[in-house]
């Protein structure tokens, strides 16, 4: 199985996959926190990158309520579900238009386990 991971440089900004996968955890999760604890990472962490991600773009892809009586949470706005909905297109389509050279690449891969093999 291949998998492709995509980071997308812009003038002064960058998406890629930790950022999507933040995004969509937030998305299903609700929290900041608690995405970021499924990814392994600090809540301060999570929260950088999402205060990166808001000043990045022309409007922010997640808002945030604060804690208290009601509790507080997070979602994606509209933006950020495009943001997101547009990365995992890019994605899509990247590895379809590349698939007979990714398949060459294999072919060419070492077997599994020989020494000299590395996850980059």
């Amino acid at each position: 199985m291949t998998i492709l991971k995509l980071r997308l440089l812009f003038d002064g900004a960058m998406f890629g996959p930790g950022k999507a996968e933040l995004l969509a955890g937030i998305a299903r999760t609700g929290s900041i926190a608690a995405a970021g604890r499924d990814m392994g990472m600090s809540y301060k962490r999570a929260w950088m990158l999402v205060e990166e991600m808001n000043t990045a773009f022309t409007q922010p892809l997640v808002t945030r309520a604060r804690g208290g009586p009601g509790g507080g949470g997070a979602h994606l706005t509209e933006t950020g579900q495009r943001v997101l909905q547009l990365y995992h297109v890019i994605l899509e389509q990247t590895l379809a238009a590349s698939a007979q050279e990714i398949a060459a690449l294999e072919t060419m891969l070492a077997a599994k386990g020989k020494p000299g093999v590395t996850d980059g």
